[in-house]
C-alpha cells in the first residue's frame, strides 16, 4: 500500500467538498434524502475507481451531507458507513462498468431498512412494506446518479490532460488515444 501524501489529502478535501455542495445543492429542489432521492453527489462514488485517494473525501463528504439528514443520527452512521463500505468496494471493481454498482448495491441494501426503521419503529409487516416501496423508490434515482452521471464523470476525466498524471494507470474509461 502506498503512503497518503498531502496529493492526495488534497484530493480528498476537494471531493468532500463537492459531495457536500452537490448534496446541498440537490436539497434545495427535495432530491438529496429520504427514500425517493437522486443525490447528485453520489456520481462521485465512481471516483475511487480512477482516484483512490477519493475514497476518504467521499466519506467526509457524505458525513457533512447527511449532517441536515431528515432521518438524524441512523443516517449520519449508516448512511456515512454505507458510503465507506461503496468507497473500498468501488476500488476493487476490474472494469469501469462496474464503478457505479458498489454505490448502487451497497445502499440499497442498508439504507431502505434503515428508513424504514425510522418510519415504523419495529420489525413487522409495515416495516417490510416500507422497506419494499424504499427499495423499489430509491434504486431509479441511485442508478440515475451513479451509472449515468457517473459513467459520465468517467468518461470525462481523461479528457481532462492535468488529470491523466494522477489517474489509477490501466483504470481508464476507455483505451487511451495512440
Amino acid at each position: 500500500m502506498r503512503k497518503f501524501t498531502i496529493r492526495d489529502l488534497t484530493l480528498a478535501a476537494m471531493v468532500a467538498a463537492l459531495y457536500a455542495v452537490l448534496g446541498y445543492f440537490g436539497d434545495i429542489f427535495g432530491l438529496t434524502y429520504g427514500p425517493i432521492q437522486c443525490r447528485f453527489a453520489e456520481a462521485l462514488t465512481v471516483l475511487p475507481f480512477v482516484f483512490p485517494a477519493a475514497a476518504p473525501g467521499l466519506v467526509v463528504g457524505c458525513f457533512l451531507t447527511n449532517l441536515l439528514s431528515l432521518y438524524g443520527p441512523l443516517d449520519i452512521i449508516f448512511g456515512t458507513l454505507a458510503t465507506a463500505i461503496a468507497a473500498w468496494l468501488s476500488i476493487k471493481v476490474p472494469r469501469w462498468y462496474l464503478a457505479a454498482l458498489p454505490p448502487i448495491i451497497v445502499n440499497a441494501i442498508i439504507l431502505p431498512p434503515m428508513w424504514a426503521w425510522a418510519e415504523v419503529g419495529a420489525v413487522d409487516s409495515a416495516f417490510w412494506a416500507a422497506c419494499g416501496f424504499n427499495v423499489l423508490t430509491f434504486i431509479p434515482g441511485e442508478a440515475l446518479a451513479c451509472y449515468v452521471l457517473g459513467t459520465l464523470l468517467l468518461f470525462a476525466l481523461p479528457k481532462v490532460p492535468a488529470l491523466r498524471p494522477y489517474m489509477q494507470e490501466g483504470r481508464w474509461a476507455y483505451p487511451r488515444q495512440r
